[in-house]
């Protein structure tokens, strides 16, 4: 089971809601990834300039970026429906018959991790994708038979956060493939000031807001929760003024330090920095001292560790930086050239 982060990318049951009423619910309010942005843009005109669906797009990049926000505003944009469900929620292609056949004209159906679809489920959307048909089977044995049902024209908005999992008959039916990138901190103080007007947080200030920005790790739900945590910390114990230095008197009682690394970050530099000398070392060794598991690190840890330089690959292993090692105060020892794998 993943361990429950302040700054995980998955966002707690509890505070969807909350996620939600924070959310841009048209393009002109989505901030950051402006290219994207364009791009849909001009797809979503060109669509409903030819009164057609939109082509089926697939977005792909680390948790939390806002790809299931994108799907939405899409929908909004399109003015149409949106259907959602997630891969792992669908183990037979006929688990999709009652979704898809009650799809409207230019209607979307947003599927999530659509990486872990089973085969027989992708399958089972070919000919969806491209011909707006399924068939769907109505026996089984030597006297099994299929029955074929048309479809309205819709489009599908598929999501991953592992591209390179997507199979490549599945990837190639997408006409739009987009990766969303971290957000830098200018971009998401943006989304902050936002988020904290959808608050009514009148007693905050820029830099407040800017130093909350620094610790989100690029990403916005990341952000929108620590600027709640920060809210109620300041309502308590600050008289509800939001500084700089309540910013970091709150976070700093949630674990999370000045770059955004919290408790299991620093320990899992800790680990290779004094257990394993710094490294090369093999991520199941890390995942075991630590009694975690190796997937928890690989997909929560690693990815901001590598982004900010304080862990490298290695075809030996993981080792520590010398901006890692100073950043958790240790000694950096210098491996020589023959220790590096690459």
């Amino acid at each position: 089971m993943a361990t429950e982060r302040l700054v995980t990318n998955s966002a707690l049951e509890a505070e969807e809601p909350l996620n939600w009423s924070l959310r841009p619910g048209h393009l002109g309010e989505y901030v950051g990834q402006r290219d994207l942005v364009t791009r849909l843009q001009i797809a979503i005109e060109a669509s409903r300039n030819r009164r057609e669906p939109m082509e089926h797009v697939l977005l792909f990049g680390p948790p939390g970026l806002g790809k299931t926000t994108l799907a939405h505003v899409i929908g909004a944009e399109m003015g149409t429906r949106v259907y959602v469900t997630s891969g792992p929620a669908l183990s037979r292609g006929t688990d999709l018959v009652s979704a898809l056949t009650k799809l409207e004209q230019g209607d979307i159906l947003f599927i999530d991790e659509i990486h872990r679809l089973p085969i027989a489920v992708e399958e089972f959307l070919y000919p969806a994708m491209e011909d707006f048909r399924i068939d769907v089977p109505v026996d089984s044995g030597l006297h099994a038979r299929t029955v074929q049902i048309a479809l309205k024209p819709f489009s599908l908005i598929g999501a991953t956060t592992r591209a390179g999992l997507v199979s490549a008959p599945m990837r190639s039916r997408f006409g739009l493939t987009d990766q969303l990138r971290f957000y830098s901190e200018q971009e998401l103080l943006t989304i902050l000031t936002r988020s904290a007007r959808l608050l009514n947080l009148t007693n905050v200030s820029g830099e407040a807001l800017l130093a909350i920005a620094a610790r989100s790790r690029g990403t916005p739900r990341i952000a929108n929760r620590l600027l709640r945590r920060v809210r109620d910390f300041a309502q308590v114990r600050a008289g509800g003024s939001i500084s700089p230095k309540v910013v970091a008197e709150a976070l700093q009682l949630e674990g999370v330090d000045g770059l955004g690394l919290d408790k299991l970050d620093r320990q899992y530099l800790k680990i290779i920095a004094t257990t394993y000398e710094g490294g090369p070392v093999g991520l199941e060794a890390v995942a075991a001292t630590m009694s975690e598991d190796a997937g928890t690190l690989e997909d929560m840890v690693e990815p901001f560790l590598l982004q900010l330089g304080f862990v490298a690959r290695t075809k030996r292993g993981r080792e520590l930086t010398k901006a890692g090692a100073e950043h958790i105060g240790v000694a950096y020892a210098p491996k020589p050239a023959s220790m590096f794998g690459e």
